[in-house]
């Protein structure tokens, strides 16, 4: 899987998931835009990589569309941003409902309806990763938000894919299960929680970003030239019981 010569922007490059496929695609010869919240994350990330930056907070929907012009123009797009807030379903506030489904689902429409309007001018392919997650299909306690965000992030991805699909645009989602990044900690460090969902996953343990990023890495790539339109899931075998 050689990116040589390809312009990718990964969003939530800063740290987790999106930090590990910034690396790796860098790894693979890729010209990386990085996007992230944290500014100190990005300098980071660029003295390691030397890659392009953006800080930008995905919630605020005109920022999120000025952000991804800038990056432009690009060959390859990772939504990897995301945030969880954890709260039990009678709890569950409107603020953090609205905030999560705007970085979660309503950010990566934005970012993929700029990129796809720029290769579709330019006459070029593409592909399009939504990293989405198995709370698209499987309730989890206190993850009402999430569980909402990741769902919808499906479903643009299939209506994306039957509409990009005849400009050469592939559009795929990944829907890992918990993988072991801070984000994952703030839900997850509870044995009492951890314990239960480790007991679902045959191989008996949670994902590393780097086998994330590496799932990421082939639906990105011209070896999966005929996946599109669908949901992967990088789970242990979680889905199979």
């Amino acid at each position: 899987m050689d990116f040589s010569g390809r312009r990718v922007l990964v969003t939530g490059a800063g740290k987790g998931i999106g930090r590990a496929v910034a690396r790796l695609l860098a790894a693979r010869g890729a010209a990386v835009v990085a996007l992230s919240r944290s500014q100190a994350d990005l300098d980071a990330l660029k003295a390691e990589i030397g890659c392009a930056t953006v800080a930008v907070d995905l919630a605020d929907a005109e920022a999120a569309r000025r952000a991804v012009r800038e990056a432009l123009p690009v060959d390859l797009l990772v939504n990897c941003a995301g945030i969880v807030e954890l709260e039990p379903f009678l709890e569950a506030s409107v603020e953090s409902f609205d905030r999560t489904m705007a970085v979660n689902a309503r950010a990566p429409m934005i970012l993929a309806q700029e990129v796809a309007r720029d290769l579709v001018r330019r006459g070029r392919p593409g592909a399009v990763v939504n990293v989405s997650s198995l709370a698209a299909t499987v309730g989890t306690p206190e993850h009402t938000a999430y569980c909402a965000s990741k769902a919808a992030l499906d479903a643009i991805t299939r209506v994306m894919a039957r509409e990009l699909g005849c400009h050469g645009i592939r559009v795929n989602s990944l829907n890992p299960v918990v993988t072991l990044t801070p984000m994952a900690e703030k839900a997850w460090s509870d044995p009492a929680k951890s314990g239960p969902m480790l007991a679902r996953i045959p191989l008996g343990r949670f994902a590393q970003p780097d086998e994330v990023a590496a799932a990421v890495a082939f639906l990105l790539s011209d070896e999966a030239a005929m996946v599109h339109g669908t949901s992967l899931t990088v789970d242990g075998g979680f889905s199979a019981g």
